[in-house]
């Protein structure tokens, strides 16, 4: 499984722009940023195209704050974390400490810690925390 297969999984497609559990303006497979407003809509390619990009800026973005990570289900994993999450929270967390220390098991553990929003458990975010924990090393 890599980022793709995670984000197609826990995104699914929207083609409306909608408020997400946060209240941020969501489209696409999770897509966000102050272009995405109320009332927009893409077509599947716009949702397509925007997918890649993201995902390929998250990596980008998670490499620069754990430049060692070459396990491939890591990579995915933590992809697809700091594509849900963003890198600011990522890159200030416990689990990127525990992620750069090559603590594996330990970071299995404290991913399944990101499974709220809004102060409430959130069972889908679960879920994906714990996919996301199985492909850690």
């Amino acid at each position: 499984m890599n980022a793709t297969d995670l984000v197609r999984q826990f995104e699914g497609c929207r083609l409306t722009a909608y408020q997400d559990g946060a209240g941020v303006w969501t489209i696409g497979w999770g897509h966000t940023g102050k272009e995405v407003y109320a009332g927009l809509i893409w077509t599947q390619v716009q949702a397509d195209e925007a997918r890649v990009h993201d995902i390929a800026e998250a990596q980008a973005l998670l490499l620069r704050y754990s430049p060692a990570i070459i396990d491939p289900g890591a990579l995915a994993a933590l992809t697809d974390f700091v594509f849900n999450l963003g890198s600011g929270n990522y890159r200030t967390s416990t689990l990127c400490t525990l992620v750069n220390a090559d603590n594996w098991p330990a970071a299995k553990v404290e991913i399944l810690k990101w499974d709220h929003s809004n102060g409430v458990v959130i069972p889908g975010l679960r879920l994906r925390r714990q996919a996301e924990a199985a492909l850690l090393p």
